[in-house]
């Protein structure tokens, strides 16, 4: 294997499963569903539980301040028909809430008391708007990771978590725009920020079905379709330099409890697709890592070039092998495997896998083109798990004479996002590494979890300059020994990938004894 090729390995794969279905959505007005009758069919829940029994069969989904309404909290009322509005009130345990309809959700919210108008001696400072909730599938009730959330119109977004969860910062002088969820193979979802602010909701995204009568039958060439993604490069992906705001994390867990995870807002000086050399550049904003590492522990890992691993994944920039199907003989076979949706655009389905003679760790997975422009929207990818254990060493760089480190798996996903101008920009970039780990003459094995992700939280194209030499940060470094001092607002006001439940509780558990550390400079 070249030293190119290992080198890509070493930064490459993913997962692809999707189901398509269809629910129909009753409409009606803001007096019809209130009046509506429902069912309560238990006597105790808690209000969240109850909640949902009166969304279920209604088609509505509720919008409420968590500090409005507790949803753990756990009340009793009788089994009956209701109408909505009256099962809501038994529910919250408050017959003042205010009840609003927004599309097909329920806004549930306490009455404003009117105040004597006041003259502000001083011009009231602006704050931004905090929208935060979850994506659903509205028919399987599962949540949706990695969706894509953003403000209509402007590069201001974010993506789910892996719990579906996500917290979208907005400023106040954009609330009379939308925020709108899209992910691959569902409806978009779209609502006015000024009617969310501070605001928990659930989104329900509607699973797409392409229906058979809107499809032309014909014959996709799988490798036609890829060269036409190649040709159309230029013209999809940015003829300049920009600058990208960005959300990094990167995490070390192991035996699903050890905690070491770094956090940082990055500045990224991306260049032109049309280049050939690789001169992204990277400024530090603010970064804090939390950190444990018990007495008892006798291993300890680092992560080292996570960052420019997220650059080098770039594979519209940094074109890998399974996408280069000219002038060579290609190690893969490429198949059309179906046609989907994102954001009511179609787009096919290109999967891929190393042909069966090859024997090395290649990769496998699948490809999101765009069916109009053809241009590469999503991209799922592994190394081939029949050779994963093969691939090992091209992970690790230094090793323990007492421990051995197999690979048991290696994921990745990226996406981009079209902007206004239908440039497509680098929108979401995550990466995980399964390990075991079997200590020297022991028969048991532990997990060793390794990952990290990028969110692009905005772009401008507008004065963008490489940076001062003395400004840029070393990417090939182990990033989470980097020098920073502590910041005790590191989330305020800036768009992250919220941590997952179980991240977040090992973060919490673990406070009182962790080192956490920050730094923050201008943007």
């Amino acid at each position: 294997m070249s030293k190119e090729r290992r080198h890509i390995v070493r930064l490459f794969s993913a997962l692809f499963v999707l189901l398509f279905v269809s629910v129909a959505i009753q409409a009606g007005g803001t007096d019809d569903v209130l009046s509506r009758l429902v069912k309560i069919t238990t006597t105790k829940g808690s209000r969240y539980q109850l909640l949902r029994q009166v969304s279920d069969q209604t088609g509505y989904y509720f919008i409420y301040d968590s500090q409005v309404i507790n949803n753990d909290e756990e009340v009793k009322i009788r089994k009956g028909e209701y109408t909505v509005r009256n099962a809501i009130h038994l529910i919250t345990g408050n017959e003042q809430i205010k009840i609003g309809i927004l599309g097909n959700h329920i806004l549930l919210s306490l009455p404003v008391p009117e105040k004597a108008p006041v003259t502000p001696l001083t011009s009231p400072e602006k704050t931004p708007y905090v929208i935060k909730g979850m994506a659903y599938d509205r028919v399987s009730k599962e949540v949706i990771s990695y969706a894509s959330v953003g403000v209509s119109g402007t590069s201001i977004g974010t993506v789910t978590n892996q719990n579906g969860q996500f917290q979208l910062i907005v400023p106040d002088s954009l609330s009379h725009l939308s925020v709108k969820l899209s992910h691959v193979g569902y409806e978009s979802s779209e609502y006015q920020i000024s009617a969310l602010n501070g605001k928990h909701i659930d989104f329900y995204l509607e699973p797409k079905i392409i229906p058979l009568q809107e499809v032309i039958v014909r014959a996709v060439n799988p490798v036609q379709v890829l060269n036409r993604m190649i040709e159309n490069r230029k013209l999809n992906y940015s003829s300049r330099p920009v600058y990208l705001t960005t959300f990094y994390r990167e995490a070390i867990e192991h035996k699903n409890k050890k905690l070491d995870i770094t956090e940082s807002v990055l500045k990224i000086y991306k260049q032109s697709y049309r280049t050939t050399v690789m001169t992204d550049q990277v400024k530090l904003i603010k970064m804090r890592r939390v950190f444990k590492k018990e007495a008892t522990d006798t291993i300890f890992t680092k992560m080292k070039s996570g960052i420019n691993t997220c650059l080098v994944l770039d594979v519209m920039r940094s074109m890998p092998d399974f996408l280069e199907t000219r002038g060579i003989e290609s190690n893969f076979t490429y198949t059309y495997t179906d046609i989907t949706e994102i954001d009511g655009r179609r787009v096919y389905v290109i999967s891929f896998e190393q042909k069966k003679e090859i024997k090395e760790p290649l990769y496998k997975g699948q490809l999101y083109i765009d069916t109009d422009n053809y241009a590469l929207v999503e991209i799922r990818f592994e190394i081939n798990p029949l050779y994963a254990e093969k691939a090992t060493n091209m992970f690790l760089e230094k090793r323990s004479r007492d421990y051995k480190l197999t690979l048991r798996s290696a994921t990745y996903k990226i996406s981009y996002k079209p902007s206004s101008d239908h440039i497509y920009y680098l929108n979401h970039i995550r990466g995980d590494l399964e390990f075991k780990v079997k200590r020297n003459r022991n028969f048991f094995s532990s997990p060793l979890h390794i990952w990290f992700e990028m969110v692009n939280c905005r772009t401008d194209t507008e004065n963008v300059n490489s940076f001062p030499r003395e400004e840029r940060l070393s990417t090939r470094n182990v990033f989470s020994e980097t020098k920073h001092e502590y910041d005790a607002d590191f989330w305020e006001h800036f768009n992250v990938i919220l941590p997952e439940d179980e991240l977040r509780q090992l973060i919490m558990n673990n406070l009182s004894e962790v080192s956490s550390t920050n730094q923050a400079s201008p943007l």
